[in-house]
């Protein structure tokens, strides 16, 4: 379905229209997906977010459930509306959101994968995919215990929040919540119909929730892929030509705010890297942009739900992006280790090829796993 309506011909207009409406699909997903956790009994409950109670472990579920979902947005709405249900708290959420951020970037490693047999290109597109990896992790190693030990991040956000939506513990009338009502309770009346009730049903409208949540971003992003493709590629190439900086940054997060999909923005940049049209210093910054311009999917989410903690989780997350970026982009000399360490992790690539699927698989599955098992 996806493919069909990214090739046909649609008008611009129309295009933008079915845009609309697959947001408010998506956000009636994040709605059903929080009303389907408030219907499971206080036990299933329990043992559904025992896990995120440890950091590292709820660190390790992010990562996990992103490299799964292929989608930083989808995993962090996904985390918005469980917050929602006040069962998975905001100190809890922000290691989940942190983890996302990893895990997102595997999509451009695999992408990067497609120039293996070319040893040069291999190396430029190797590089470009990891420095995105290395500057997630730098940043979490940075700032999660920071925020651990003095709850930096999550204070911020939440002070953002009480400004604009009223303080936590309190109920916040979004009106999107009241246009996404309807839907859900059609949703709770067909599981109902079919004999479901207590936790079958909330887990039955919870893999609803999931299912609208993944099907209305692959397709928001298609559609959005159709109508800027052009000129994305285009603004690319006529600015980071010239050089990076805080423009190449500014370009990475509109385009990714644009195409709702950092995967999207960063998996262009390496086949442009590979082909050596853009340095890996020019597109360094384009991937922090795309850091911060998909928060805009969360902070989306958050307007289905009724909790200023969900806004909080949501605002949480771009502060984080931009605190990585103040930390270890502005100041001169942090620039450069995500640089170094891409660039030194490509030349061992580039003469031992089975080395990148190694760092692949324990940066995104093993380690992940083992966190989960061994501190969940």
């Amino acid at each position: 379905m996806a493919t069909r309506l990214s090739s046909a011909k649609i008008p611009a207009p129309i295009r933008s229209l079915i845009v609309l409406a697959l947001i408010y699909i998506f956000l009636v997903g994040v709605s059903s997906l929080e009303a389907g956790i408030k219907i499971m009994g206080e036990e299933t409950q329990e043992k559904l977010f025992s896990a995120a109670g440890n950091p590292i472990a709820a660190l390790c579920i992010g990562i996990l459930g992103t490299v799964l979902v292929q989608s930083s947005s989808a995993s962090t709405s996904v985390i918005v509306g469980l917050v929602a249900t006040n069962k998975l708290g905001v100190s809890d959420a922000v290691p989940m959101i942190m983890g996302a951020n990893i895990g997102t970037t595997v999509t451009n490693t695999l992408v990067s994968l497609g120039h293996i047999r070319q040893s040069n290109e291999f190396r430029r597109a190797f590089a470009a995919a990891t420095v995105h990896d290395f500057f997630n992790l730098l940043a979490v190693i940075v700032l999660l215990p920071v925020e651990l030990a003095f709850g930096t991040i999550s204070t911020v956000a939440e002070s953002i929040s009480e400004r604009l939506v009223g303080a936590s513990g309190t109920e916040w009338k979004s009106p999107v919540k009241a246009w996404v009502k309807e839907p859900v309770n059609l949703l709770k009346e067909m599981w109902e119909a079919v004999g479901t009730s207590g936790d079958l049903q909330g887990v039955l409208m919870v893999l609803t929730g999931l299912v609208i949540i993944l099907g209305a971003l692959t397709l928001i992003t298609e559609n959005m892929r159709s109508l800027v493709a052009d000129r994305v590629e285009r603004s690319m190439n006529a600015l980071l030509s010239k050089g990076g900086g805080f423009v190449a940054l500014l370009l990475g997060i509109v385009i990714t705010f644009a195409v709702q999909s950092s995967s999207i923005t960063t998996s262009i940049l390496i086949p442009m890297a590979g082909a050596g049209v853009i340095t890996l210093r020019n597109a360094y910054p384009v991937t922090l942009g795309a850091n911060v311009g998909t928060t805009i999917t969360a902070l989306l989410a958050s307007l289905a739900a009724s909790s200023p903690e969900s806004l909080t989780v949501a605002l949480a997350h771009t502060t984080f992006n931009v605190a990585g970026i103040v930390l270890l982009y502005v100041i001169p000399l942090a620039r450069d280790l995500p640089i170094r360490a891409s660039e030194l992790l490509a030349d061992i690539a580039v003469e031992r090829r089975t080395i990148a699927v190694g760092y692949m698989a324990t940066m995104f599955i093993i380690l992940p796993l083992v966190g989960v098992v061994v501190l969940g």
